[in-house]
């Protein structure tokens, strides 16, 4: 994308200047000499970065910052003023200015502050993409609930929410909804405005979860050609949630533990601590005391981490609930594909709370959309149900009615090769349904695989 730069200044010369300097460089450049002609020029083409002189024949520059944001927020505007006018510098930094220029240019200091408005511009509007993303996913009905289990949850979150706590670890089984009460926390609180950012700890090796975290400096390593803001710096006054915070490496974990004892971090290369307001939110689905026995985390950043614990029940023990979200999924995914179902039979909601759900919220969340874009229909029935439920329904087979109880692991397992059947072994699919990383799943195979050979 080719950044487009604005050029507001009543003296023509310097527009025609910039205009050359700045093409030869690969920016667009529009030029105006007024503050109306400026807005007007703005509203046309959306502006990536302004280039404001503070005296204008028909406005002052300052007055001018508000109106040309509301039309481009994410624009970074650099003020030029003449030398010695301090006071106009620091109202249009208090303004939301990113730079000021001082008459005449200096063309490496130009060109310096035109490449950190254009990256200043391009994590803004990652920001805003973010934002606008996050505000979407989170649907507060999906904490439809009647459980006492959920009532103390959402009692707690609420609570949380409304509080300065720094650090705030969800547990529960894979599937029970951990990331939507993260985005809970985040917008119920007072953080709202800022971003809600997230990271998958299990997606990432060593290195590279680190310089995600917290970004590097420009020549940190080969291939740094610019400095990379992590995402907890980006998060700033806002969240960070770290999901399947028990995979995170040993090395980044001692990292994390400095970060939330000083609230200070350094970009990978840096030798500068740099300070932000955020809180982490972190989640997982295994047991971290016993991955502290094998000495896989750190104790410490356990305790530090579980300022507040939340623990999120399976939605087996959620009793009536599992309808209530059964008929919140229904109407949302009716609704969203243009499809006519209405209501759930009795018969099906009878099912569901007879099945154990090993795979919690998701699982069900899953099932309900498939129906739904397959089927044309005004009622969910159990003919909509697939095969393996029906005939648990029954009583006929399955590990959930009739024959001899199993162990949850041993219901879990079942769930896995279900779902790998249905996906015909595509093991990325099947990971995505069941809430695992490919490499978890990967390992639930091959213990499945070894278990299976010692028989």
């Amino acid at each position: 994308m080719t950044p487009r730069v604005l050029v507001i200044d009543d003296e023509p010369s310097i527009g025609r200047s910039l205009t050359r300097v700045l093409t030869d460089r690969g920016y667009e450049v529009h030029c105006a000499t007024t503050g109306r002609e400026g807005v007007a020029t703005a509203e046309r083409i959306r502006p990536h970065i302004i280039i404001l002189d503070l005296r204008l024949p028909d406005a002052s520059g300052l007055d001018l910052i508000e109106p040309l944001r509301q039309v481009e927020a994410d624009a970074q505007i650099v003020v030029v003023t003449a030398v010695g006018d301090t006071s106009s510098v620091v109202r249009a930094v208090k303004l939301g200015a990113l730079e000021y220029l001082r008459k005449p240019y200096d063309l490496d200091e130009l060109l310096l502050v035109m490449e950190k408005a254009g990256r200043s511009f391009s994590e803004q509007t990652h920001l805003s993409g973010f934002r606008e993303k996050n505000r979407s996913d989170y649907d507060r009905n999906e904490l439809c609930y009647e459980c006492d289990a959920m009532e103390r949850v959402w009692s707690l979150v609420k609570k949380v929410a409304r509080s300065d706590a720094t650090s705030v670890l969800i547990t529960g089984e894979s599937g029970t909804g951990k990331e939507l009460v993260a985005r809970a926390l985040h917008f119920e609180s007072e953080r709202k405005a800022a971003p809600f950012l997230e990271i998958n700890c299990a997606n990432f090796q060593e290195n590279l979860l680190e310089n995600e975290l917290f970004g590097h400096e420009k020549g940190a390593f080969t291939g740094a050609n610019q400095l990379k803001r992590g995402l907890a710096e980006l998060a700033d006054g806002g969240t960070l949630f770290l999901d399947e915070v028990g995979e995170m490496p040993f090395t980044t974990q001692a990292k994390l533990l400095r970060f939330l004892e000083s609230r200070k971090f350094r970009r990978v290369g840096g030798n500068v601590d740099l300070s932000i307001d955020i809180r982490i939110v972190a989640a997982t689905n295994v047991d971290l005391e016993e991955r502290i026995e094998r000495q896989l985390f750190r104790k410490d950043l356990f305790y530090r981490l579980q300022v507040v614990s939340l623990q999120l029940p399976p939605l087996r023990e959620r009793g009536s609930d599992v309808c209530l979200l059964a008929e919140h999924f229904l109407h949302r995914f009716s609704s969203e594909l243009k499809k006519g179902f209405e209501a759930i039979d009795d018969s099906v909601l009878d099912a569901f709370r007879a099945y154990a759900w090993p795979g919690n919220v998701r699982e069900l969340r899953n099932l309900i959309e498939r129906i739904v874009i397959i089927e044309d229909d005004a009622t969910l029935r159990m003919s909509h149900l697939p095969e393996g439920m029906q005939q648990r329904r029954d009583g006929r087979s399955g590990p959930f009615r009739g024959g001899p109880r199993r162990t949850l692991r041993e219901v879990e397992d079942a769930y896995i090769l279900d779902v790998l059947e249905e996906c015909e072994g595509n093991k990325s699919r099947a990971a995505r349904i069941l809430g695992l990383s490919r490499q978890g799943l990967l390992d639930r195979i091959k213990r499945l695989e070894s278990a299976q050979a010692g028989h």
